[in-house]
């Protein structure tokens, strides 16, 4: 198993960092707020789980060893693979997660893109003595059980300021993707960030 890696930056993409280590290029998939608080050229340390099949090897990156631990505990569950791990971490903080479960709050878990109720009642029934009490610590000490509005902006401007893109050009970029964004709200859903990233992306390199 691979526990972390520590290196420089060397690429950063919207689901995905490339760290530098010993000379060789690993790719990290990421959600956007892990990739927010990643700079190019800097260096990082980010906690990773290795998911081995039989066609590929996958390394999946964290903003801290809890998101780590939790995206394993997810995977637990019937039906919850590493992609929809990963999509619950990008939705929810692992004491987000925590708290839903322990309290059976089906409507939170349902946010995360891919989890419908049955799959909901599944994740709550298999987990629940197995995730935990909430510890009170988000990822950087902030809850995302903020307002989904602000939310999705700050997840979105953060990584692409991560990217290298300017503060004006970042703001420019959320606000062309804004409109998609509220027309998912106004249905009672959350903003996938993954998928806003690549469209403001567009947005940016049409500029």
């Amino acid at each position: 198993m691979i526990a972390f890696v520590a290196g420089r930056v060397a690429s950063l993409a919207p689901d995905a960092a490339v760290v530098e280590v010993g000379g060789i290029g690993l790719t990290v998939q990421c959600t956007p707020g892990t990739l927010a608080g990643l700079r190019l050229g800097e260096v990082a340390k980010l906690p990773t789980a290795l998911i081995v099949r039989e066609d590929s090897l996958s390394l999946y990156g964290f903003a801290d060893e809890d998101e780590r631990v939790v995206f394993e505990l997810l995977q637990t569950a019937s039906g919850v693979g590493p992609r929809l791990a990963q999509a619950m971490l990008a939705t929810h903080s692992p004491d987000v997660l925590r708290r839903a479960v322990a309290t059976e709050d089906l409507g939170a878990l349902m946010l995360v893109s891919g989890v419908g109720k049955k799959g909901a009642q599944r994740i709550v029934l298999e987990l629940k003595d197995r995730l935990g009490a909430p510890t009170g610590v988000g990822v950087s000490g902030r809850s995302r059980m903020e307002p989904a509005d602000t939310r999705w902006r700050d997840q979105l401007q953060s990584a692409l300021l991560g990217l290298g893109w300017s503060p004006r050009e970042a703001d420019d970029a959320v606000a062309h993707v804004s409109p998609e964004a509220d027309e998912v709200l106004a249905a009672g859903g959350e903003p996938d960030v993954a998928l806003l990233l690549r469209t403001a992306l567009r947005s940016l390199s049409r500029a």
